[in-house]
């Protein structure tokens, strides 16, 4: 293809192709041509130009395919505009000569279309500058136009369409012609020539006046002929041109203003010819005169749903200002479309219109509108509802006008009353709380005037008005309880009215229902409330006839809505259900006959009416209380279930006897337990399978079946791929609201809600729209008959499939298509209950008739049977699971495809073809591989049938992708077929085209990652891919371009790099660009945007940046002539404003999910690159509400300064901003930028520091000014949290809420440059204040109070406060709170569930938890627990510590009591399910037995942060019980286990209500350690260890500990546990610390008991005092009842993990002593210093026997971390553990147990060991260089001298350490040699001779050796003058442990060295600073060891003439230097000191 891309067609090349290849060689060189056209050099173009002319022209002549000649025609033209335009005359002449030409073979059909589509774009590109020509060729085009056939048309229309536009209003002359020509072709029976004359029509209308003034009329009509018969595509084309059209008569254009007067068209005309066409159609006068003689003038659906879409573009079109100009006048005229009698003479035909106007209203108002106008819509709405309902009341009301009118005007208004109730609903429902200022406009009355219809005569009315209200309860969730209320006192007091029992009842049920959408509730009461008014209805139904079916209806009704309730409410009622249920149906079945024998037509009809209603209920219970559903529940059940099927027996034999009054409400009732039966499990009922199923067989195949339901039946049963041959209108659209209507039966209709009344408690949030009862009982028996088919046995299966055959054969014409579809629809779900579940459908004798009854289907007329009958065939086989019969299967295909020749035939046996491989992977033999294929091949090349093409090639597609790597071979091929039909199949015939996009997916998806391959077959197969996309994305259907943006999705998933983004990003954008005046911001069609947000969203995820830059180069490159909203908002927001902009417009579900991942991929790859820009854009969406100018209104209180009220009020006011792009986005879009500006404070917080450091950002930004970071818009930041706050919508102010909890945060601990000591956040204490006053405020619902704690929380414990009285004004907020949950919740208004103040109750008291523990925080570093309790006035200290300490203690009597409660709450809510029984039947504190499922979570929330302030608490009280008074609360919150009851005979004592307190702590504590999930917070497992921390600080809950063993070995159990899941060295920290206090307690335990065992048994018995401990006599620990060995585990535990070379089986590893050591971090070093401190410990737990046992395992561990610390010293962690492990040695080695009688042997052997151990450190292989000797010598010291000279004196041992000792005093390092010293200095200095004196003769010299050699080498350093200093403290100390007899002869030798270390004065004055130190050193030495030993002084003195001039010398230096000193001070002291500070006085 490298060939192809030239300026030239490369000739050569292109012959030498085969044909296939030649045609996509051209195909690839015209794309290319027509990218470097437009950039080419013209100067090169017109070289070329005549050549290329000729090449192009030689190409249209030769019979061109569709896509090809649009591109040479596009090129031609393009040459024409970029190179010289003068001969393109001569093309033109050549065009016209060629449409002309007389020759009409097919073979010149194409050659003329070219020519056709060349003179088009021709004339579109050049327009004026062929001058006059045009009439000529358009006269030419029109001639043709007669006598040509469809593609003609088509293709002439859609010229004529771009010469219009090229000529604008130059075309004036011709402008009547095309109007003629266009009019003819607007009902051409052709769909695509509609089509194509619509939008030739539409471009008209630009510039022909004529068209919206004089023919309005005619076109209006021709538009409605159009209308009729017609597809989808024509009603959305035909529409956009009779909407813009009469918008345009409206509104004219400005451009025809100038020119004349045109007249305009008022509103009201408009909406004349409007209604006209909705009621009567396309029809003239004469015809519609006639048909009404006749009585058939009910106008086709197609022209009321085509009608319908023009009225929403009309109104589209004119847009959102003018809608909410004009919305009074339009809704009084659509209102009228629908209460016209012509409008709804049949219910179908109502349900219809109420349809279509709904769809207006809909797509107007809400979609056009803003919040603040749909509210204003609203109120007009109301206001229309009201006068409907008291024209009613007064035409019923007047007796004078004749009951007739009455009953017209009734008719009328109930239609009206649906559409606008319906409306209002959901436009309250859009607004959710915004609706607020609506319901409180008391002018408005909505609520009173929505009430009132509930008294309507008409059921549909006043179901209306029932969903309505619930609506109104979903928006507002406070409003619920009360509507509930007001319906239930209004239903009680009007018992006796009908219309007020169903109206009033359908409302209960409808707020019912919809209480699972609002997670706030309603209080639980309400059900018993709803329980007791059914029960009296139900009971007072037979006491007034009149009313009996109403009351009876109205009792089932509510209890089918208590029912959704769910489990927590129905279980305290079920006993009154099962009852009321059991009393519903007779009690046998011989009750049954006699109650059959007597009765009238209308007691039946009540009994079954409640019979009915009763089996709905059971089905509701079913489905909303699965969790009730037990055996016993069941088999209460089925009596009442087994008369039921006994009466449907009777049915028939009834309604013959009793006529019609019967037939409807049987059918209902046959419904309903066809319904309940199908959520029964079917074994239940097992016995009742004979009378249901002959009950079903008769309707599903009956000789009268009623209507068919195959609309409703059978696309469900088809695959979802298969319904996308079924045509659009079964797609998801924009109109599928209305499109529904076209493909429902003319006398089935749509659903309406009266025809099933308890649909309105069903669960959808859109309106329910059940069928009439009929089709309703035919759908029922299909599901009931796919259920219990399965269960039956094979004899029974074959006997009913054997009885549908035979009904089939005696049925003829529609009857036996009706009965087709209920067998096929039945048996299809039962094949598929069968797939589900893997049984086996049976044998021979059930499979023939099964596929008997398939394959007549699969030749049925009807192409949703076909489609559900080879779907069933697939399934078939799937259930058979026999190789042999799936052969036999496909040969039945095969063969019927080799004979058949008919269109129906070929169609359903292809699909099955390719459908029998969804479900078995393929028929694994290659050889029906090819054949299937071949076939399919076959068949997608039949041109003369384009419906079997694309049958044919849907089911090739569903091969290709089923297939998998089987297909490979034959994947070429089927490119080749593929690309030949895109090249070849006429555009009309999309549906084609839609299955060739299937089949190239596939293709795509089958190669998958091979197409990054980059061989030449790949590249060439990876081209065909690319050119099929090319040709369908210029496919003009919509459809077919999602394919291809599908395909190209699909392809860059695999090979990303060979997919242009430069091209494909701008051709998306270019989609969402189009038909912008639409309701919609893009294209009309739904799937074509949601393929283009979705490939936007993939393509966002690699190549985010890219996608931003393309498609803003789009629309600043290539200006358009209409710039609409979205280029502009692209323009100034880039893609991503567009996209916040299609995501406020859109109401897709799916799309808008797109949309929000799309823009998520964006933010999270460059929003930290753009922070400006995104947080502009998250700004200007949340400024850019016009709809409320201001926040929710703040109040100040009255304590607040003028000041700071001053500075409050500067924040209340969000503006929208002077420039915004947005305008009134709805809440839903403000939300989402709420939660953006989170995620984008998340990306920043794991980039650049700079983000949250403003010194940083501004040192950066000097450097760099381009450089952007979060900490400089934080200002904006705060301004955004504040806006969404305080709006309107409560799910903006919980985003609010949560985006200045973000922002606290983060930038709590953020200082301010400019004002040192101060953080940033406080210059926005009044912001902060500001946005949580509002959420206190009486009526805010609980959630948001909530959140606004949990913010205050924060904001008080981030320490940004300072000021006590700023911290005051939040705190009262917290405060006011407080007092409310004191207040009890029976004060609290019962608006919610009773959950919802549990949830707001924890809140708070989770919020004061985690203030108390900050306040605590800071003292308790400085100041003793008990200092706490006390809060003295001083106002000294950190006033926002001390000051908030203070805040809290106020009230920390009544939050430790709530705290308290709130424990044991959630202790109790935590148990098993077990301990159910045993709870409390009132529930706790805080929550009701009721509700305690709905609390749980809120309990689970906010437990921790109250579990460690509640220890907090009782560590500062030290658990003394403090009598504070009652708390004022309205019941007892304090549990009486925590010993607050106020009954004397319950009083427990002190001691009682600690332990209670301190098992409370502790089970909580240890219940949530014992297994955290996974997902389980940090934060909660180290509240749980702090708590516990705080609990062990306190003398008493250790006393307790340590008493319980068990208790204590649990804990350190479940702590070992967490060590083991939880790698967080904090939380591993936190446990060793508890396990020190556990620890630590048992030591307290074991001392007291030997201390009174001491004091009891006197010191005689001493020896047997140590005896306490573990291990006892036999020394033996217990695992799981020894704390020493959970200890040992524990300490092992923590220590192996940070030593793996401590773990003697990793000695051979690469982690064990043999690999290299790892790098230890300082947080490890703290872990292996706490484990160690808690080994050293363990011994003395023991007994001495037990001391022995644990001894060897901690010397190991010890002297194994000291080895690691000792022989890789690399400082920082390892240094720490050296010095750990040197205590703990310390710590063991002078344990008491050493010297007991009974282990002073084993201790003295093991100690031994270890020091022997410690000395072979020195003598291993493995001894590095830069082994830390100090440590080892200190090591030694320690057995030295605290082991006692059993261990240390031993020769071997004794010798070993001297030889070490000798070693360190020979060494070079100073350091060493002076810690040698010091250590021998200590040794000396040992109270045990044998210890002691045989280091003093072995080491000795070695000493005084060492500081002779001084004197010639003197320190030159501070670390070498104190290693002389230690030498010399360390041989004064020999000379004083030294015997006396000998102490002269080492004096003499002291003394000379002393003197040695003098200097003479010469020498001293140069010396430098640690010589004359040692000089001063000497000379104060001498001086205290001369007189202490003055004789052996004297006498050396004397001895040494030399060494005593050298004394005196130094002596008299020294006297003469202090004489110095002392008159240097006496001169200064006369005179003043000179200040510290000099003042300057010269600044220059």
């Amino acid at each position: 293809m490298e060939s192809a891309h030239g300026l030239l067609l490369n000739e050569e090349v292109c012959n030498q192709l085969a044909e296939h290849q030649r045609a996509q060689f051209v195909f690839e060189w015209l794309r290319f041509l027509k990218k470097l056209l437009i950039a080419a050099n013209r100067v090169d173009v017109r070289e070329k130009q005549k050549k290329l002319v000729e090449q192009l022209t030689a190409l249209l002549t030769g019979s061109p395919g569709p896509p090809t000649r649009r591109l040479i025609a596009h090129n031609l033209a393009l040459l024409y505009s970029v190179g010289d335009p003068f001969s393109a005359q001569l093309t033109v002449d050549r065009c016209n000569d060629i449409i002309r030409s007389k020759d009409d073979s097919p073979s010149y059909l194409p050659t003329r279309l070219a020519a056709v589509a060349c003179l088009g774009a021709v004339y579109e590109q050049l327009g004026r500058l062929l001058g006059n020509t045009f009439t000529d060729t358009v006269g030419n085009l029109l001639r043709a136009l007669k006598s040509a056939e469809s593609q003609g048309r088509y293709e002439i229309m859609l010229s004529l369409e771009r010469i219009l536009c090229g000529l604008g209003v130059s075309a004036l002359p011709c402008h009547r012609d095309v109007y003629k020509a266009a009019r003819v072709c607007l009902t051409d029976r052709s769909m695509a020539v509609r089509c194509a004359a619509a939008k030739c029509l539409l471009e008209l209308q630009k510039e022909a006046s004529f068209l919206w003034t004089t023919e309005l009329e005619n076109v209006a009509t021709l538009c409605f002929k159009a209308f009729e018969g017609s597809s989808y595509d024509v009603r959305v084309v035909v529409a956009k041109l009779l909407g813009t059209i009469l918008a345009t008569a409206v509104v004219p254009k400005q451009a025809a203003v100038p020119r004349q007067a045109v007249r305009r068209s008022s509103l009201e005309e408009v909406m004349d010819l409007l209604s006209s066409g909705f009621l009567r159609g396309g029809s003239g006068f004469l015809r519609t005169s006639g048909d009404i003689l006749k009585g058939t003038s009910s106008v086709s659906r197609d022209v009321k749903v085509g009608v319908t879409q023009a009225c929403v573009v009309f109104v589209s079109c004119l847009g959102g200002p003018w809608l909410e100009r004009n919305f009074p006048s339009l809704l009084v005229l659509v209102l009228e479309l629908v209460s016209h009698p012509r409008a709804t003479q049949t219910p179908a035909d109502a349900v219809c219109c109420r349809r279509c106007i709904s769809f207006i209203l809909r797509a107007t108002v809400g979609g056009l509108l803003g919040e603040k106008a749909q509210i204003a819509a609203a109120k007009e709405i109301c206001q229309a509802v009201g006068k409907q309902k008291k024209a009613v009341d007064a035409a019923m009301s007047d007796s004078n006008v004749e009951t007739r009118v009455g009953t017209l005007d009734v008719a009328a208004s109930q239609h009206v009353l649906v559409c606008a109730l319906l409306e209002l609903g959901s436009l309250v429902q859009g607004l959710a709380t915004t609706a607020g200022p609506l319901l409180q406009d008391a002018s408005a009355g909505v609520l009173d005037t929505v009430t009132s219809v509930l008294l309507h005569p008409s059921v549909s009315a006043r179901l209306a008005a029932a969903w309505c209200l619930r609506c109104v309860a979903v928006a507002l969730p406070a409003q619920g309880s009360v509507l509930l209320d007001r319906c239930a006192e209004r239903l009680a007091a009007l018992k006796s009215c009908p219309e007020a029992m169903a109206g009033y009842s359908a409302a209960i049920a409808a707020l019912l229902g919809v209480m699972r959408h609002c997670p706030l509730g309603i209080p639980h009461d309400k059900g018993k409330v709803v329980m007791v008014l059914a029960e009296d209805l139900l009971r007072s139904a037979t006491q007034n006839s009149r009313i009996s079916v109403q009351r009876t209806q109205a009792g089932w009704l509510l209890l089918t809505a208590l029912m959704t309730l769910g489990p927590a409410v129905v279980e305290t009622l079920l006993a009154r259900v099962l009852l009321l249920w059991r009393c519903a149906f007779p009690l046998s079945p011989r009750d049954l006959d006699i109650e059959r024998s007597r009765g009238d037509s209308f007691t039946w009809q009540v009994t079954l009416e409640g019979r009915a209603g009763a089996l709905c209920a059971m089905k509701s219970f079913v489905l909303n209380c699965a969790d009730l559903l037990s055996d016993d529940v069941i088999g209460r059940m089925l009596p009442p279930l087994s008369c039921a099927v006994a009466l449907l027996t009777q049915l028939p034999s009834l309604v013959k006897a009793y006529g019609n009054p019967l037939k409807t409400i049987s059918m209902v009732y046959r419904q309903r337990l066809y319904e309940i039966l199908a959520v029964l499990p079917p074994k239940t009922y097992e016995e009742s399978y004979g009378a249901v199923l002959r009950q079903l067989v008769s309707d599903v195949s009956g000789p009268e079946p009623p209507v068919s339901s195959g609309p409703v039946l059978l696309p469900p049963l088809c695959h979802p791929d298969d319904v996308l041959l079924l045509g659009p209108a079964l797609h998801d659209t924009d109109q599928r609201f209305i499109e529904e209507q076209l493909q429902q039966g003319s006398s089935v209709g749509g659903g309406s809600l009266e025809y099933d009344p308890f649909m309105i408690c069903e669960k959808s949030l859109e309106v329910p729209t059940p069928l009439p009862p009929a089709p309703s009982v035919t759908v029922a028996a299909v599901r009931l008959f796919g259920v219990i088919f399965p269960h039956i046995a094979a004899p029974n299966r074959a006997q009913i499939l054997e009885q549908f055959l035979e009904s089939l054969k005696q049925l003829k014409g529609s009857r036996q298509q009706a009965a087709q579809i209920h067998m096929i629809s039945a048996f299809c779900s039962a094949l598929k209950v069968l797939g589900t579940w893997r049984g086996g459908l049976g044998s021979e004798e059930v499979r023939r008739p099964a596929l008997a009854l398939l394959t007549g289907a699969l030749e049925s007329a009807n192409p949703q049977l076909r489609c559900a009958a080879a779907e069933g065939l697939s399934r078939l086989a799937q259930v058979a699971n026999d190789a042999a019969f799936t052969v036999s299967v496909t040969q039945i295909s095969f063969d019927k495809l080799k004979s058949a020749r008919d269109v129906i035939s070929r169609t359903g046996h292809s699909l099955a073809l390719g459908s029998l491989y969804r479900y078995l992977g393929g028929i694994s033999s290659g050889q029906h591989l090819n054949a299937c294929v071949g076939i399919l091949y076959t068949l997608s090349q039949d041109s003369t049938s384009p419906e079997v093409q694309m049958w044919a090639l849907h089911s090739l597609s569903l091969v290709i992708d089923l297939a998998g790597p089987l297909y490979h071979g034959h994947v070429e091929p089927t490119f080749t077929l593929v690309l030949r039909l895109l090249l070849s199949v006429p555009p009309a015939h999309v549906e084609i085209h839609q299955s060739l996009g299937r089949c190239l997916n596939a293709l795509i998806t089958t190669l998958g990652p091979e197409l990054q391959g980059s061989g030449s077959s790949v590249a060439a197969l990876r081209t065909s891919c690319l050119v099929g996309c090319a040709v369908m994305q210029d496919n003009p259907d919509c459809l077919v371009q999602a394919q291809a943006i599908a395909c190209l999705q699909q392809l860059h998933m695999f090979a990303p790099r060979h997919v242009n983004l430069t091209s494909l990003v701008p051709s998306l954008c270019d989609i969402l660009l189009d038909n912008s005046v639409l309701v919609n911001l893009c294209s009309s069609y739904l799937s074509l945007r949601r393929a283009v947000v979705a490939c936007l969203r993939q393509l966002a995820q690699r190549e985010a940046a890219e996608v931003s830059e393309h498609a803003v180069a789009l629309v600043r490159e290539q200006p358009r002539r209409d710039s609409t909203a979205l280029d502009v908002t692209i323009k100034e927001t880039g893609l991503e404003g567009a996209l916040f902009t299609l995501l406020d417009r859109e109401s897709d579900q799916r799309l808008c999910r797109d949309i929000r991942e799309t823009l998520g991929h964006m933010l999270s790859a460059i929003a930290v690159g753009r922070l400006a820009h995104w947080l502009r854009l998250c700004k200007d969406v949340l400024s850019a509400s016009a709809d409320f100018a201001t926040a929710a209104p703040v109040e100040t209180t009255q304590e607040e300064e003028d000041g700071d009220r001053a500075d409050d009020s500067s924040v209340f006011t969000s503006k929208p901003e002077p420039s915004c792009p947005f305008t009134n986005p709805r809440w839903v879009t403000r939300v989402f930028a709420a939660e953006c500006v989170c995620r984008i404070i998340a990306q920043c917080e794991g980039g650049d520091p700079a983000h949250f450091d403003m010194a940083l950002a501004l040192e950066q930004r000097a450097q760099d000014p381009a450089a952007d970071f979060l900490v400089l818009h934080l200002a904006d930041l705060i301004r955004m949290a504040f806006m969404a706050a305080t709006d309107h919508s409560d799910r903006l102010r919980l985003s609010g809420l949560q985006t200045l909890l973000v922002i606290i945060r983060k930038f709590a601990s953020v200082p301010e440059p400019e004002f040192p000591g101060h953080v940033i956040l406080e210059q926005y204490q009044a912001n902060v204040g500001a946005a949580l006053r509002p959420a206190f405020s009486p009526d805010t619902p609980p959630d948001v109070t909530a959140k606004a704690c949990q913010v205050c929380s924060a904001w008080v414990a981030s320490g940004v406060v300072s000021d006590l009285g700023d911290l005051r004004r939040v705190h009262q907020l917290l405060a006011s709170s407080l007092a409310k949950v004191q207040a009890g919740k029976e004060v609290q208004s019962q608006l919610y569930n009773e959950s919802t103040s549990t949830m707001e109750t924890l809140a708070v008291l989770k919020a004061w938890a985690e203030v108390y523990i900050v306040a605590m925080k800071t003292p308790k570093q400085s100041d003793s627990p008990a200092r706490l309790l006390k809060v003295s006035g001083d106002e000294a200290g950190d006033p926002s510590a001390d000051g908030l300490l203070r805040l809290v203690q106020a009230d920390l009597g009544t939050l430790s009591r709530l705290w308290l409660s709130a424990l044991q709450d959630y202790a109790l809510l935590t148990l098993p399910p077990d301990y159910a029984p045993r709870l409390p039947a009132t529930g706790g504190a805080f929550y009701t037995a009721e509700t305690a499922e709905h609390a749980r979570p809120h309990y689970c929330a906010a437990w921790a942060p109250i579990l460690h302030a509640t220890a907090l608490w009782l560590n500062g009280t030290g658990f003394i019980v403090v009598d504070e008074g009652p708390a004022n609360l309205s019941r007892p919150v304090t549990p009486t286990s925590m010993g607050q009851s106020t009954s004397l005979a319950t009083v427990k004592s002190p001691e009682d209500v600690n332990t209670d307190r301190f098992h409370l702590i502790l089970g909580i504590s240890v219940e949530f350690l014992c297994s955290p999930r996974s997902d389980a917070q940090m934060e909660s497992i180290s509240a749980c260890l702090l708590a516990l921390q705080a609990l062990l600080d306190v003398p008493w809950p250790r006393s307790k500990i340590g008493n319980d063993q068990a208790l204590s070995v649990e804990l350190l159990s479940v702590l070992h546990r967490l060590v083991l899941t939880r790698e967080s060295p904090p939380v591993q920290l936190a446990v060793l610390e508890v396990v020190q206090q556990v620890v630590c307690a048992a030591q307290e335990h074991v001392r007291e008991k030997r201390r009174s065992a001491e004091v009891d048994d006197g010191a005689s018995e001493k020896e047997t005092l140590p005896e306490f401990g573990e291990g006892r006599d036999t020394g033996g620990l217990v695992p799981g009842q020894s704390l020493v060995f959970a200890a040992l585990q524990l300490g092992l535990c923590i220590l192996v993990r940070q030593l793996p070379q401590l773990n003697p089986q990793l000695a051979g590893s690469p982690t064990g002593r043999g690999g290299s050591p790892q790098a230890l971090t300082e947080s490890d070093g703290q872990l292996v210093s706490a484990a160690l401190a808690i080994l050293a410990d363990l011994p003395s737990l023991c007994s001495p026997e037990g001391s022995v046992a644990v001894l060897p395992t901690v010397l190991f561990l010890v002297t194994g971390v000291l080895r690691e610390a000792v022989l890789r010293a690399d400082g920082g962690a390892r240094a720490a553990m050296g010095a750990a492990a040197l205590q703990a040695l310390r710590t063991v080695v002078a344990s008491p147990m050493a010297s007991a009688e009974k282990s002073r042997n084993a201790w003295t052997r093991l100690l031994r060991c270890a020091l022997a151990t410690l000395l072979h450190f020195w003598d291993t292989d493995e001894c590095p260089p830069e082994v830390d000797e100090v440590s080892l010598l200190t090591a030694l010291s320690v057995f030295l001298l605290s082991a006692g000279p059993e261990v240390a004196a031993v020769p071997c041992l004794q010798t070993g350490c001297i030889r070490k000792f000798r070693a360190g005093l020979r060494s070079q390092d100073a350091v060493v040699l002076a810690k040698t010293y010091q250590l021998l200095l200590s040794v000396f200095q040992s109270p045990c001779p044998a210890v002691a004196v045989p280091f003093m003769r072995a080491l000795g010299p070695g000493i005084v050796g060492g500081l002779q050699g001084v004197e010639k080498r003197r320190p030159q350093s501070a670390a070498e003058l104190t290693a002389v200093q230690e030498g010399v403290r360390a041989l004064q100390g020999l000379v004083s442990a030294a015997d006396p007899e000998h102490r002269p002869q080492l004096v003499s030798v002291l003394l000379p060295l002393l003197v040695s270390f003098l200097m003479d004065g010469n020498a001293l004055a140069s010396a430098p600073p640690p010589a004359r130190s040692l000089h001063e050193f000497a000379l104060q030495s001498l001086m205290c060891v001369g007189p202490q030993h003055s004789a052996v002084f004297r006498a050396l003195m004397a001895a040494s003439p030399a060494m005593k001039a050298r004394l005196e010398a130094a002596v008299r230096g020294n006297q003469e230097s202090v004489k110095a000193k002392s008159a240097g001070q006496q001169g200064q002291a006369p005179g003043k000191s000179s200040p510290s500070i000099q003042l300057k006085t010269n600044f220059l």
